[in-house]
């Protein structure tokens, strides 16, 4: 877009209207200002405007009623609140109503540049859903398209998102789409498993420290929080979270400031937080393992992803997909699913979901006769359901009851269907295959994979 941008400004104090103009002339950016609501609604409609900083309190209103008439009538401009210093459920609740962002009084310059320069990269705004990456995000179910379009929406936001969902549904991905569609995507996108850090070491690896700080302390480091300046920092598994830990995440989040551990004084951050988990986060706040304001504070916006369950219409595209690339990786000729497959793969609820879905797949390519799977290929399924020759076996576990990898506790699951086959079998591998379904090549080649021999 040529020429200067324009913001408009809205506060009834003159004393802020002119450090903001000021700040702004600096950053080359154009302005107008409004003392009251109706000035400022009056504005809008005169001129088309690039960027709306507000305060909360009005003469004639409220900030957050601007806000809504933003989102009215040209949602495509971001608005950035401008609250009073340690007002965090004000802050919150504008977020919600579809802030960009908010700001803090006594106004730090700093914080004020890097909030319009993000909100000014929103300038090329794009159509929802026809962002970056977003073919990556396979189907074309009513459930998948509704979460594609509050992907693009969030996308036009600073507010935390929390991503909730079944493990295996691709949580992980919807945060990078959010990442990769908004102002923040040419800086970086740092992901972290809460739950696979050890507590010794956490505040170190989010915060940093400096040489000498502890023990092991070398040199100074940066922490998660450093390494995603400018950028999003994508807390997966939050809940596992400590509590001592939750009470340090929430004042950076709340003071967008972190002090390295050994370090005299705190470091600005720049930083938009998503996070995710396949827990009840309500719950847990109810049992008291997870803080209830940390809660408000990462769950300003929540977007659930989908069980694989409750969008099966998808099932035939997400394996196609999962096929090609596993005939690349494979070095292989195109791999099909048999339509006796794809009809078996609807069956099956998918309690370890799209990730248990490419699990399946790929050990069916390697018993697979051609480059055709077919419905007898993809015996993991009988072998967890029903066992052999139609014998109860114990179902696969709820993704959150799982205390094992997937993989893991399928590879169990097959050694035990081969076992008792052979042992059924009198150690017939021959008789053995019969009774499992499968060919006697593929049998041998199993008990070699797992270690049976």
């Amino acid at each position: 877009m040529n020429g200067k941008p324009l913001a408009l400004i809205v506060d009834d104090e003159p004393a802020i209207r002119e450090l903001l103009q000021l700040t702004l002339e600096r950053m080359d950016v154009e302005s107008a200002a409004a003392g009251t609501l109706t000035e400022a609604r009056r504005l809008l409609q005169s001129r088309p405007v690039d960027l709306c900083l507000t305060d909360m309190k009005l003469p004639d209103g409220s900030g957050l009623e601007l806000v809504s008439y933003i989102q009215q009538h040209m949602a495509q401009v971001p608005v950035a609140v401008i609250t009073a210093h340690g007002n965090v459920e004000t802050a919150v609740l504008a977020l919600k109503s579809g802030a960009f962002d908010f700001v803090s009084k006594p106004l730090d310059i700093g914080d004020l540049r890097a909030l319009v320069s993000t909100a000014l990269k929103l300038r090329d705004n794009r159509e929802p859903g026809s962002g970056r990456g977003m073919t990556r995000l396979l189907g074309h179910s009513p459930a998948i398209e509704q979460v594609r379009g509050m992907i693009a929406k969030l996308a036009r936001s600073q507010a935390p998102v929390h991503i909730s969902g079944e493990s295996g549904t691709g949580k992980e991905l919807v945060a990078r789409l959010i990442h990769e569609n908004g102002p923040r995507a040419e800086q970086a996108f740092v992901a972290v498993n809460c739950g696979a850090i050890p507590t010794e070491l956490m505040e170190s690896e989010f915060f940093g420290h400096k040489k000498g700080s502890f023990t092991g302390a070398v040199a100074d480091k940066n922490g998660l929080f450093q390494t995603a300046q400018g950028g999003t920092l994508f807390l997966d598994e939050v809940a596992d979270l400590p509590l001592h830990m939750q009470v340090k995440l929430l004042r950076v989040i709340q003071e967008k400031a972190a002090r390295p551990v050994g370090a005299a004084r705190e470091v600005p951050l720049d930083v938009r937080i998503l996070s995710a988990t396949h827990h009840s986060l309500v719950e847990l706040v109810h049992a008291g393992k997870f803080r209830e304001d940390l809660y408000y504070r990462i769950n300003v916006i929540e977007l659930h992803v989908p069980a694989l369950r409750e969008h099966k219409e998808d099932i035939v595209v997400l394996a196609e997909h999962i096929l090609e690339r596993l005939a690349h990786a494979h070095g292989r000729p195109p791999l099909q699913a048999a339509p006796d497959a794809l009809a078996f793969l609807q069956s099956y609820a998918f309690p370890g979901n799209v990730r248990e879905l490419e699990n399946i797949l790929e050990r069916a390519l390697t018993l697979a006769e051609d480059n055709l799977i077919r419905a007898q290929d993809i015996h993991l399924r009988k072998a967890a359901e029903t066992g052999i020759n139609g014998a109860a076996h114990a179902p696969l576990p709820a993704a959150d009851e799982r205390t094992v990898p997937l993989g893991s506790y399928l590879d169990d699951v097959e050694k035990d269907a081969i076992r008792k086959a052979l042992e059924q079998a009198k150690y017939n591998k021959t008789a053995a295959a019969k009774l499992l379904g499968m060919s006697f090549r593929q049998l041998r080649y199993r008990i070699k994979k797992l270690g049976l021999e």
